[in-house]
Parts: C-alpha cells; sequence; structure tokens
C-alpha cells in the first residue's frame, strides 16, 4: 500500500504498531490484551475478536452489551465474507400498539424500542464457522474480568458518570432498577481506578459459553428475558428470541482509485459511505488540507445520508436495491448536483431496475472487521436482573409514519448504524477498518479511507487527522484542531460551522493494514479513547 509510514503531521502520542504474527486494535486496552492472549493459544483472527467482544461488554459497557447487535466482515482463504447479526423488532409490536401507549414517536428508553439481541447469536456463529478455539476458552477472559473486576479507565469513566448523572434524573420507574443494581452498585457511577465487577454478567457469559449461546436464545436466559418483558409491559418475548438466527450476507463494495472498498448490505448504513466515496471518485482531490476538498467531501457526505435515510431498512422492505444506489449513473447524477455552495441535501432517484469497533488479523492472513453495540451508550437502560444483559435501543430509529421506508413493523429489521469496513486491492485483501459512533460511522469511513488513499497517511495518521461531521442541513461540526481557516472558508460556502468543544461525537476507529508480500501487519488506534493495539 502506498501510505507514508512517517508521513505524520497530526498530534497523537501514538504512532503505528507494526508486528508479524497477529495483532488485534480496539478501544479498550484490556480487550484487546484478551484477544492477543487467544492468539497466544493457538486460535485465530476469527477467535481473537470474539474474546475481544466479548471483553468489550465488560470493560466498556458504555458503548456496548451482551444484549446488543453486531456486523462483521471476515477475511479467510482469500475471501471476504458478511455477516449481519442485527436482530428485528418483536413481533408483536406494531404502530398502533406503540402509539396505544401514549407515543407519538419511538420512545429512546424502556422496553418499547428493544430489539432481538444479535450479538450472543453473531460471537456463536463466528466460531462455528471460522474459529479454532471452543467458545469456552475464548469468552474465558471476559468471564474472568466480570467475576474478578477491573479498574475504570479514563475515557470509560468519563462516560460512566455521565449516563449515571443523565439516568438518574429520567430512569424513575421500576423496569429500570436493573440497570442502577448494575452499573451503579454503590448508588453512583464508579470512580476512574475503581474496580467494578458483575458476577450475573460473568454467570451469563459462561452460560452462553458452555450453550453456544444456546441459553440465550431458548433457555433460561431467555426465560429471563420473557419474564422481565412481560412483568412490564414489552413486546420482546422468548418467541422472537428463539426464531432468530443471524444471517450471512454478501458484502458491497465500491471501487475507489483501485481500491474496493467492502461494508455489510443495508439494513446496515455503510452503503452511506459508499455512494459518498462513489460521488467523490469524480473529482480531483489531490491536497488533504484544502478548502475545495473538505467542501465537496462535506457535500457528497449530506447526498448520500439523504438517500440514506430515505430507502435504507430492511433489504426485504426495501423499495430499491443497493445496486442502484451504488450504480455509476446514480452517482453522476448526485455528484453534478455540488457546486460551489453548501447545498441543502434532498433524496434523490435511483435509477430503475454508542458502540465499539474492534477488528483483528493473524499470521495465516486472516483478519476481520467487527463491530457491535447496544446504541446511545448502554441502550436502553433496562439490564434484566441479576444477568448484566443490557437490553439495545435500536429500535427506536423506526418511524411511525406508515408511509416511511424505515416504518415499524413486526419482525422488520431497522435502518442500521453499526458498520465494519474493509479495503481491497487487486483480490488482496488491505485490511480491515472501522470509526464508531451513531451517524458519524459512514463520514468517518470515508474519511479514513479518502486518509489513506488520496493522502497517503499512515494507519495512525489517518485516524488522528482532524475530522468533520455533517449534522443537518448545512451544519458541520469540526474538532477543535480542525484547521482555523479552512473552517472559516466554508463558513464563506455557506456551510454552518461549529466548532465541538467536546470531541467525543467524532468517533473512534482501528485500522489493521496487511503487507501482502511480507505479511506484515499495521495497526493504528484511536487516540480520542482509551484505545490501544495488542501485538506480536
Amino acid at each position: 500500500m502506498n501510505v507514508d509510514y512517517l508521513n505524520y503531521p497530526y498530534t497523537s502520542q501514538r504512532t503505528t504498531t507494526f508486528a508479524k504474527n497477529g495483532m488485534v486494535a480496539t478501544s479498550q486496552p484490556l480487550a484487546a490484551q484478551a484477544g492477543l492472549e487467544i492468539l497466544k493459544k493457538g486460535g485465530n483472527a476469527i477467535d481473537a475478536a470474539i474474546a475481544t467482544a466479548a471483553c468489550l461488554t465488560v470493560v466498556e459497557p458504555t458503548s456496548n452489551g451482551i444484549g446488543g447487535d453486531a456486523f462483521a466482515l471476515v477475511w479467510t482463504k482469500g475471501e471476504l465474507h458478511g455477516l449481519n447479526a442485527s436482530g428485528p423488532a418483536p413481533k408483536s409490536i406494531s404502530i398502533d400498539a406503540v402509539k396505544a401507549k401514549g407515543n407519538e414517536s419511538m420512545p429512546t428508553f424502556g422496553l418499547i424500542p428493544v430489539t432481538v439481541p444479535g450479538v450472543p447469536a453473531a460471537w456463536a456463529e463466528l466460531s462455528c464457522r471460522f474459529g479454532k478455539l471452543p467458545l469456552t476458552e475464548v469468552l474465558k477472559p471476559a468471564i474472568e474480568y466480570a467475576e474478578k473486576g477491573y479498574p475504570l479507565s479514563p475515557i470509560l469513566g468519563k462516560y460512566w458518570k455521565g449516563a449515571y448523572k443523565r439516568y438518574k434524573e429520567i430512569f424513575t420507574t421500576p423496569e429500570y432498577k436493573g440497570w442502577f443494581d448494575t452499573f451503579a452498585p454503590e448508588g453512583r457511577a464508579p470512580e476512574i481506578g475503581e474496580v467494578w465487577s458483575s458476577q450475573g454478567h460473568a454467570d451469563t457469559l459462561r452460560s452462553i459459553a458452555e450453550t453456544n449461546a444456546e441459553s440465550f436464545y431458548h433457555g433460561e436466559l431467555a426465560d429471563k428475558i420473557d419474564e422481565f418483558s412481560k412483568e412490564h409491559g414489552g413486546f420482546i418475548s422468548k418467541v422472537d428470541l428463539a426464531d432468530y438466527k443471524p444471517e450471512w450476507v454478501q458484502p458491497i463494495s465500491v471501487n475507489y482509485r483501485g481500491y474496493d472498498v467492502w461494508e455489510i448490505p443495508p439494513n446496515g448504513q455503510g452503503i452511506v459511505a459508499l455512494m459518498a466515496l462513489n460521488m467523490l471518485k469524480g473529482f480531483e482531490l489531490t491536497e488533504k488540507e484544502s478548502v475545495d476538498t473538505y467542501h465537496k467531501q462535506i457535500e457528497a457526505m449530506k447526498l448520500a445520508f439523504a438517500d440514506g435515510k430515505k430507502y435504507v431498512t430492511d433489504p426485504e422492505k426495501m423499495s430499491v436495491t443497493s445496486e442502484q444506489l451504488l450504480s455509476e449513473e446514480f452517482a453522476a447524477a448526485r455528484r453534478s448536483l455540488i457546486g460551489e455552495e453548501a447545498l441543502t441535501p434532498e433524496p434523490g432517484t435511483p435509477p430503475s431496475g454508542g458502540t465499539v469497533y474492534l477488528c483483528a488479523a493473524d499470521g495465516e492472513g486472516n483478519m476481520i472487521s467487527y463491530i457491535q453495540s447496544n446504541y446511545m451508550g448502554f441502550g436502553s437502560g433496562i439490564v434484566i436482573p441479576g444477568t448484566g444483559i443490557a437490553l439495545q435501543n435500536r429500535g427506536h430509529d423506526f418511524s411511525l409514519d406508515p408511509t416511511h421506508e424505515n416504518a415499524l413493523e413486526g419482525g422488520k429489521k431497522t435502518y442500521h448504524t453499526i458498520i465494519p469496513g474493509f479495503l481491497t486491492k487487486d483480490g488482496e485483501a488491505v485490511g480491515p477498518f472501522g470509526v464508531m459512533g451513531g451517524y458519524m460511522q459512514p463520514q468517518g469511513h470515508a474519511q479514513v479511507v479518502m486518509n489513506t488513499v488520496d493522502f497517503h497517511l499512515n494507519p495512525q495518521a489517518a485516524l488522528d487527522a482532524p475530522r468533520w461531521q455533517w449534522m443537518e442541513g448545512k451544519k458541520v461540526t469540526v474538532e477543535p484542531n480542525f484547521p482555523n481557516h479552512i473552517a472559516q472558508a466554508l463558513a464563506r460556502k455557506g456551510h454552518q460551522i461549529t466548532v465541538a468543544l467536546d470531541g467525543g461525537g467524532f468517533g473512534r476507529g482501528q485500522i489493521i493494514w496487511r503487507d501482502p508480500k511480507t505479511g506484515v501487519l499495521a495497526g493504528g488506534t484511536e487516540s480520542r479513547t482509551d484505545g490501544a493495539i495488542a501485538a506480536w
């Protein structure tokens, strides 16, 4: 890959990490080390990713949990495989049923926005198809951290305390007691450096490991979820859990200046990143710190989001196909709308016809891009008592407008924000990448790909570069270290620029690139969080 490993123009305390035998990159050091431990025990990259993911439900519960969803892109034996482990809405839910409970839109918290969790099934499916070690071995580090405890890292502690302050004001009804019992056992959020543990979480992970997740969907854990849901007027039931299976899907891609950029197809929003790149490849963008470059990036992303938010939903319910949205004809039509001034985006008409991210690689050439989330930090605020299972609130993204493409229906999957990315060139793996963070994710993907392909930045520099985020209309936020003169020039083009003093909204990314000739791995991790790379 044509990158300059000495090209390091941005301030960071980290440099690109190199290794040969294996590498795990994620947002929390203990989880990265757990994945490395599994590699050293004879596991492969997929085993390491599962171990890291399970560990993250313990050591970074502010961003994900056992009751969330997951997606993965797996490179093995020269082929890329996609796993969609997002869960549908409960079968018994409907727009009328939600409105009958006094809601004019989907609630953010509580049992109503809870969808079927896909995380445990993702672990079991990945282990069964590609893993070398049993799940009982792979989940050991996570179980040990849950049982014996670990000290909170700085960014984790910050978000945990922020969540507690908010939740104690709004979680005042009985169904939220489990959250406080689990995550604020002393009547407060644990402090940075303080040891937190969760025996219920450990017991649940052990049960999932010993049954290959059967207990979660057909056994004792399913019964506990079902009982709690019935007691508090929820929709999710053991029937929904028993009927769930993750889905192997064909990844989608666009060719961007000789590199194939891969994403999971809808219902994920990865297609938004691909649509933006499909527009941008029609421009000559040779200078990174250029007003013209940033302007065109922002305009392309606006248009891609307008189309994504209109059309992306459960793939069986979409009125257009991924092929239509990624067609050269559609990209050219949308690209033609990008002028010298900021526009207010509207969706086009295609031609007829709170999240954690990790990546891992091993010495055999296996690589995985993996992401899981409860959404909005801790998720729904619902924790099944005594289990550590924090349920996601992914159903919040459904619309209660029956004419909307993403209208709520029982058994339907919603528009999904979490997306893993992967890069290949000439049929060879370059490697996995990702940037978590709600609607920042496709924006982060496009920025990282362009930093790498267009501007030849090494993995760490590609992640450290100042980020921007389109919010809505003409509103764009930028990081405090974003070049001020460029921000001012963008404002003169009509963009409404805001400098975000709290940098938490710009995502957290990881990258591992592999040299196809030597097998050497080069990794970058996120400087905006407690990111770490474990390697050997």
